[in-house]
């Protein structure tokens, strides 16, 4: 047995990772090859090795001859029969070789052989190794700075981190662990060539897949991603499962998981938002934390129109155009903001919109008022004057009070007695003294 052989093939195959048949391979390739330099030609030359105990043995196959005119594939019979008597005419005789006759250089070659092959197979299994990896992250060590870009040992490979894929500010220190995403990996004469990132928006992606279980597991969908690196990504997801809350699971307790994150990216903002299949809600979280008044979204165009408070509108906007960028980038909406005034100035909005105040514009009611909510008797949407009481609709006099009418326009009725004071807390006859200061009566806006 060949156990030198036998025992460098075991270390090269855990070592390398690479299979025992491909090297067993190489080196009947290589053996046939110094064959072939040794005399010139091996088409004859026939190998047998055992792959269990890595011996073999070589032979020239030579045909048994009168008269020999080719001495590497013809033998004479008289040569055939010193060997072996019973060979006769047109026999063919297997005549061995020692690969220890073989020259200098043919051993050499051979050797390269295997060297070249080895070589070969290591870059393929590694090339195979972080093909695999392509599109996720993996965990490196920084090595050195070359110029601008740094070295990165990813393991049995490196990867070179080009400045275009840095974040602007990050320093990193040798031995310093980062995590990268893996763009791209070549396969080239030198070795796997791998492109790696860290200012790319799957970055945060495969992140968050690392940390939060349920957007591992499926239950938690990232559906959307914008990300400005070193300084703010937005990422809108989705539950499967309604009794999860994609946010909370994201965020993890008391910002745990979301913390681990920003770490990782050095302090990068992360906003986390609903996902939503109506696009005008989509919009109103992804403009978070900026409150919005109203969206108007055209699905055909891709556009939209937001309208928010006069004092939200630098919030909205982001500073340098930030928050509305990573929104309209999160959305794939074109997103034009205004506020009030200049709604109202362009006729998104009514003109007393600002007297009627915040949060009230609204055409009219679908659904009159319950008497659970407002008592006996039920409002009619043509009883309400716009939003608010005006004193025009609703006047009431001091006499009335001590007549016992009401003189207002919008009751039917127009008198109550005494006695019908009892259902509204008045006993009969007494005096209401409790309920009013003296003979002022005090009347409050009623807002909606």
């Amino acid at each position: 047995m060949n156990t030198e052989l036998l025992e460098a093939l075991n270390i090269l195959e855990e070592e390398k990772e690479i299979s025992k048949e491909t090297l067993l391979d190489a080196i009947e390739n290589s053996l046939l090859n110094a064959c072939k330099n040794h005399f010139g030609k091996a088409d004859n030359i026939r190998l047998i090795m055992d792959r269990t105990t890595c011996e073999y043995s070589l032979f020239a196959e030579k045909t048994v001859v009168e008269d020999v005119e080719d001495k590497l594939e013809e033998i004479s019979l008289e040569d055939a029969r010193e060997i072996d008597g019973k060979y006769e005419l047109g026999d063919i005789v297997q005549i061995p070789i020692e690969s220890k006759s073989f020259g200098r250089i043919a051993t050499q070659n051979a050797k390269n052989l295997i060297l070249q092959k080895i070589r070969e197979e290591e870059r393929k299994v590694v090339y195979e190794q972080y093909f695999e990896k392509e599109k996720d992250i993996v965990t490196g060590i920084v090595q050195r700075y070359v110029g601008r870009n740094v070295s990165i040992n990813l393991g049995k490979a490196d990867a070179m981190l080009t400045e275009n894929e840095q974040v602007k500010g990050e320093v990193f220190k040798p031995t310093e662990r980062i995590k990268l995403y893996v763009v791209e990996v070549k396969d080239t004469t030198k070795g796997p060539k791998i492109l790696v990132s860290r200012t790319h928006p799957e970055l945060v992606k495969r992140l968050f897949e690392a940390e939060v279980t349920e957007v591992k597991d499926g239950v938690v969908e990232i559906k959307s991603i914008a990300r400005e690196a070193g300084s703010r990504t937005k990422i809108a997801v989705w539950s499967n499962d309604p009794d999860v809350d994609p946010v909370g699971a994201c965020v993890g307790m008391n910002g745990a998981r979301v913390n681990a994150i920003v770490n990782e990216l050095r302090g990068e903002k992360i906003d986390i938002i609903n996902w939503s299949d109506n696009p005008a809600i989509l919009i109103e979280n992804a403009l978070s934390p900026a409150k919005v008044i109203s969206v108007m979204a055209d699905p055909d165009d891709k556009t939209a129109g937001v309208i928010v408070p006069d004092y939200q509108l630098s919030l909205a906007i982001g500073k340098e155009g930030q928050n509305a960028r990573l929104a309209a980038r999160l959305t794939g909406y074109k997103i034009d903001i205004k506020s009030e005034t200049q709604a109202i100035e362009s006729g998104d909005l009514p003109e007393n919109y600002l007297e009627l105040g915040e949060g009230v514009f609204e055409e009219e009611y679908e659904e009159p008022y319950a008497e659970d909510e407002y008592g006996e008797g039920e409002y009619a949407e043509d009883d309400y004057a716009g939003d608010e009481y005006s004193e025009d609709r609703y006047e009431y006099s001091e006499e009335g009070y001590e007549e016992g009418e009401y003189s207002g326009d919008g009751y039917e009725e127009g008198e109550y007695a005494e006695d019908e004071y009892a259902e509204d807390g008045y006993s009969d006859g007494e005096d209401p003294e409790d309920g009013y200061a003296g003979d002022e009566i005090i009347f409050e806006e009623v807002e909606d």
